[in-house]
């Protein structure tokens, strides 16, 4: 299977799954221990806008091959118009390619990327 021959949305379909178990182990980890809890800590990394503001955030830092860049491209400038009502197209379109390239790791079976780049937006505690 070529994974660039994936469509983004699909790679982010299966990102954005990874991307929410690390936020809620590394939560559960933390010692949060009340489901209400959890799901409001949750939101401050789950939601569209911060995972644009991580992408951009690793962005700035040139965290990134080129190899990547060019999946995150092309996840931003996919054809997909809808978006939630919380947050604009542009916003979205970030929170979508962060996703992407967590998704392209994991068919990768690179687990190894989708750590650094959790620990990134996390912190140690994974």
């Amino acid at each position: 299977m070529d994974l660039n021959d994936i469509n983004v949305l699909v790679l982010a379909y299966l990102g954005d799954t990874i991307y929410e178990d690390y936020i809620r182990k590394s939560l559960i980890k933390r010692g949060i221990a009340k489901v209400n809890d959890l799901q409001k800590a949750a939101s401050s990394y789950v939601s569209a806008t911060n995972q644009a503001k991580f992408l951009k955030m690793l962005l700035e830092k040139d965290f990134f091959s080129e190899e990547e860049l060019s999946i995150i491209r092309r996840a931003r400038n996919s054809k997909n118009n809808s978006h939630p009502k919380n947050c604009d197209i542009i916003t979205y379109k970030y929170a979508t390619a962060l996703e992407a390239i967590i998704g392209y790791y994991e068919l990768k079976e690179e687990k190894t990327r989708i750590f650094e780049i959790m620990k990134e937006i996390i912190g140690d505690i994974l």
